[in-house]
């Protein structure tokens, strides 16, 4: 972090600690306040010039308080503590106009603690990175990816850092902080003439720099994703295997999680309300999220609400076994918190799909006709009914082997009916993101072309 920033880190556990009395001398029941220190690095870089630089340090607070089961919120950039004091009487004032609501109220304070440390959620390499070494990243990978003769262009690469100090001081005596950082480096291309203009990109994306892909390996993916779309196919309206990369998984399990979320069950906007414990999959579905694999962007020692991150299994084997919860959408539901709180909602930790013991390669070879799901676009997802739209671009399947790629396609079907009938989950997981998961073969969807 800048000198600045680490000369400032001692004081915000204090800066909350007193918020939270002044906010208790102001006659809050029961108060909440996070500060949050970080500075974030960003550059873009096109055909070898730089668009856009950011680095810039950032501070800020966000309070919650409660009066009487009445809550009222203020958050500000600006941490000078008269600001603060005056935020929070304000806050107390406006508590007292709202809508009393039975479930509002700070989590009760846990007995146990998740080290912070043994998460390997700060890397001290990413803030020794100069800026003309992270430029040069970026401009690297670019200039690797339009050595291939077949990229006709480039929308830029980018390489971006992030280095966060989180305090959070809660009236039930809770008190936590961890830093935690973030590097990410990609680029999207473009190959093809005007007629036939296909894109794609790769990106790598790590809380620890040695773990982050070279420019070389990113940029080798990238061309690849993109020129494999060369010479697009229409095919005819079929139901067909379809195959999801992992790319395509992330996403699929990112509607998951939206319809999982105890948040989702209470407002009714799901279609797995009423559905605990009963079977949502078939055998081969197992989902997990999980706040404590050491090193991965999911990662943490404690939610919003102060409550410890922990391993919940929303998914056994095809069983939906739990909602993931804060402490309101808990006690809205009677259930448990799950320790997701995520400022005012639920958030995932790393929410994934658990890998399965096939290839890739092998769950391809072992598909006489299908689709390979490469990249979508448009929304088309519906949770409260679990159906699915999407345009999508892929490549097809003929006796086992990529026969030629299609564009101009739509996919449909149910998230459901997709869960249900799995065919394959591949051994190939790895954690890109927050929500992830491996290969996976579904048998049947619809694939509307002409």
């Amino acid at each position: 972090m800048t000198p600045a920033a680490k000369k400032a880190q001692p004081s915000l556990r204090e800066l909350g600690e007193s918020l939270v009395a002044y906010a208790r001398k102001c006659g809050a029941d029961e108060t909440e306040v996070s500060v949050v220190d970080g500075y974030e690095f960003n550059v873009d870089v096109r055909k070898g010039k730089i668009e856009t630089l950011i680095e810039a340090g950032s501070r800020s607070a966000g309070i919650k308080v409660i009066k009487d089961k009445r809550t009222a919120y203020a958050s500000s950039s600006d941490l000078d503590s008269g600001t603060l004091r005056r935020l929070v009487r304000n806050a107390v004032r406006r508590a007292g106009l709202g809508n009393p609501d039975e479930f509002a109220g700070l989590a009760p304070l846990a007995a146990e603690r998740v080290d912070a440390a043994g998460l390997r959620l700060y890397d001290p390499e990413i803030a020794r990175l100069d800026s003309k070494t992270k430029i040069a990243l970026a401009v690297e990978t670019e200039r690797a990816a339009l050595r291939d003769e077949r990229i006709t262009n480039s929308y830029g690469a980018t390489f971006a850092t992030n280095e966060i100090r989180s305090v959070l001081v809660l009236s039930n005596g809770f008190v936590g902080e961890y830093e935690q950082t973030y590097c990410g480096l990609g680029v999207g291309l473009q190959a093809g003439d005007t007629d036939n203009r296909v894109e794609d990109s790769w990106s790598s994306s790590k809380r620890h720099f040695k773990d982050l892909e070279r420019p070389e390996e990113i940029a080798r993916k990238a061309v690849e994703r993109t020129v494999r779309q060369l010479g697009p196919r229409k095919i005819r309206t079929q139901t067909v295997p379809v195959i999801f990369e992992p790319t395509q998984t992330a996403w699929l399990m990112g509607f998951l999680f939206g319809c999982v979320t105890g948040t989702a069950v209470y407002q009714k906007s799901t279609f797995l309300e009423g559905r605990l414990g009963r079977r949502i999959g078939n055998e081969r579905i197992t989902v997990v999220d999980d706040a404590l694999l050491p090193g991965e962007l999911g990662s943490h020692p404690f939610d919003s609400d102060g409550l410890p991150s922990r391993r919940t299994v929303v998914v056994e084997r095809g069983v939906l076994r739990n909602y993931l919860c804060n402490i309101y959408a808990a006690r809205k539901l009677g259930l448990k918190s799950t320790g997701s709180a995520d400022g005012g909602g639920v958030g995932p930790s790393n929410f994934f799909l658990e890998r399965g013991d096939i290839s890739p390669e092998d769950i391809i070879a072992g598909t006489k006709k299908g689709f390979l799901l490469i990249r979508t676009l448009g929304h088309g997802l519906n949770s409260v009914t679990g159906d699915i739209s999407r345009g999508a671009f892929g490549l097809w399947i003929e006796d086992g082997e990529i026969a030629y790629p299609v564009s101009e396609v739509t996919i449909s079907g149910n998230l459901g009916r997709v869960l249900e009938s799995i065919e394959a989950v591949g051994n190939d997981l790895e954690f890109h993101s927050p929500v992830t998961g491996p290969t996976v073969k579904v048998a049947e969807m619809t694939v509307a072309g002409e």
